[in-house]
C-alpha cells in the first residue's frame, strides 16, 4: 500500500499541520477551473458579436431537428389518447402494431381540419370585410368629389379638404407607385422564395417529427444510455429527470390550453349568437384558436372580430368588445385556473411574466413554448427547496440530539 503524502506546514503556535495531498490537489483543480471559466467569460464578452453569428448559425443548421421535436411534442398529446382507444385489449401483434400509425393518422388528420376548417371559415369573411371598407373609402371619396365647393364647406374639415391638391397627390401617388415597382418585384419573389424554403424546412420537419414519434421509446433508451454513460451519475440521473418533467408539462399545457380555448371558443359563439352579433361562428372559432395563445390570444381574435363585425354595425362591434371583455374575466378567473391549475403547477402570475418573457424573445413561439419551460423551472425550483429544507431540518434534529 502506498504511503499517504502529506504537506506539513508550522504554525504561529509552533504546532505542526498537516495537508493531505488530495486535499491539496482537489482545491488546486477548483482554482484552475475557476481561473479557466473566467478566461473564457472575457474572451467571451470580447467577441460576442462573432458568438452571436455562430450561435444564430447554428440554430439555423438544428432549426429542423428543434422545429420536428416541436410537432412530435404537439402530436404526441392526441396519439396518447387515440393509441389508449384503439384495439387497447387485444393481443394480436398486427393489430398492436397498426394502433400507433391509426393514431398518428387520425391525429393529424383532426389538427390539418381544424386548420382548414379555420381558413376557409375566416378567411374569405375577412376579405369581404376588407371590400367593405374599401368599397365605403372609394364612395366617400366618390361623393366628396362629386360635391360643389357650397356643399363641401358645410362637411366637417370641409375647408382642409378643399385646400388639397388633389391632382398633385394623384400624381405624386401614381408616381411613388411607379418608382417602387420594381422594389415591389424584388420584394415579391424573394417573399415567394421565402414561403417555398419555409415550405420545404417544414416538410423536413415533419419527417424528424415522424421518425420521432414513431421511435419515441428507442430514442429515450439510447439518451438514458448515453446520459449515463458519458456523464457522472448525478448529472445523467438529473438531466433525465429534468427531461422527464419537462416532457410532461407541455403535454399538460397542450391539453389544457386546447381544452380551454375550445370552452373559450364555444361560449363566445353561443353569447354572440344570443346578442345577435353577425359573424358568431366564424369569431367564435377564431377566437377559440388564436386563445391556444396564453393570455393575449383571445385579445387577437378579438381585434380581427371587431373589425369584421364594425363593418356591419358599429354599435354590433361595441357590444362585441364589452361582451367580449367581460367573457375574458370570468374565464381568466373561473374557467382558466380550474382548467389550467390541474394541469400546470405554475401561479398565474408566473404563467402572464413567462407569456410576456417569451413573446419578447422569441415571439409566438417564445409564447407558446414560455409556460412549459417555466412549469419546469417552477417544479425543479420546488423540489430543491423541498429538499433543502429537509436537510435543514434533519440537521437541527442532529444537532439538538448532540446537545
Amino acid at each position: 500500500m502506498l504511503p499517504r503524502l502529506t504537506v506539513k506546514k508550522q504554525s504561529k503556535t509552533g504546532t505542526i499541520m498537516e495537508f493531505p495531498f488530495e486535499k491539496i490537489k482537489s482545491i488546486s483543480k477548483w482554482i484552475i477551473a475557476i481561473a479557466a471559466i473566467c478566461i473564457v467569460i472575457f474572451l467571451g464578452l470580447q467577441n460576442i458579436g462573432i458568438i452571436a453569428d455562430a450561435f444564430g448559425y447554428v440554430i439555423d443548421l438544428v432549426m429542423p431537428i428543434l422545429l420536428g421535436g416541436i410537432i412530435a411534442l404537439i402530436l404526441d398529446v392526441p396519439m396518447r389518447f387515440f393509441e389508449s382507444l384503439f384495439f387497447a385489449n387485444t393481443e394480436k401483434p398486427i393489430l398492436q402494431k397498426l394502433r400507433r400509425p391509426l393514431a398518428f393518422l387520425v391525429s393529424l388528420l383532426i389538427i390539418i381540419g381544424v386548420i382548414v376548417g379555420v381558413i376557409f371559415l375566416v378567411i374569405p369573411e375577412l376579405i369581404a370585410a376588407i371590400k367593405i371598407v374599401i368599397d365605403e373609402i372609394v364612395d366617400l371619396v366618390e361623393n366628396l368629389r362629386s360635391m360643389s365647393s357650397e356643399e363641401l364647406s358645410r362637411v366637417p374639415l370641409g375647408e382642409y379638404i378643399l385646400s388639397l391638391d388633389w391632382d398633385g397627390i394623384t400624381s405624386d401617388v401614381q408616381n411613388w407607385i411607379y418608382r417602387q415597382s420594381g422594389d415591389i418585384l424584388n420584394t415579391a419573389v424573394g417573399t415567394l422564395s421565402t414561403l417555398l424554403g419555409g415550405i420545404f424546412d417544414i416538410f423536413i420537419s415533419f419527417v424528424f417529427g415522424l421518425y420521432i414519434l414513431f421511435g419515441k421509446e428507442t430514442l429515450k433508451k439510447q439518451a438514458s444510455r448515453i446520459l449515463l454513460a458519458w456523464f457522472p451519475k448525478k448529472v445523467g440521473e438529473w438531466t433525465i429527470h429534468v427531461a422527464t418533467i419537462a416532457n410532461t408539462n407541455f403535454r399538460n399545457f397542450v391539453s389544457g390550453q386546447s381544452l380551454e380555448a375550445v370552452i373559450l371558443g364555444s361560449l363566445c359563439m353561443v353569447g354572440m349568437l344570443i346578442l345577435q352579433i353577425p359573424f358568431a361562428p366564424m369569431v367564435g372559432t377564431l377566437v377559440g384558436v388564436t386563445a391556444l395563445i396564453p393570455v393575449i390570444g383571445a385579445f387577437i381574435g378579438a381585434g380581427v372580430g371587431a373589425f369584421m363585425i364594425l363593418t356591419v354595425s358599429p354599435i354590433k362591434a361595441v357590444i362585441f368588445v364589452v361582451f367580449l371583455l367581460i367573457l375574458q374575466q370570468l374565464e381568466g378567473n373561473l374557467i382558466y385556473p380550474k382548467v389550467m391549475g390541474s394541469k400546470m403547477n405554475l401561479p398565474s402570475i408566473c404563467i402572464l411574466a413567462a407569456v410576456t418573457i417569451g413573446g419578447g424573445i422569441a415571439g409566438t413561439v417564445g409564447m407558446l413554448l414560455s409556460v412549459p419551460i417555466a412549469s419546469t423551472l417552477y417544479t425543479l425550483i420546488k423540489e430543491s427547496t423541498l429538499k433543502r429544507e429537509k436537510e435543514m431540518e434533519r440537521s437541527k434534529k442532529e444537532l439538538s440530539k448532540k446537545k
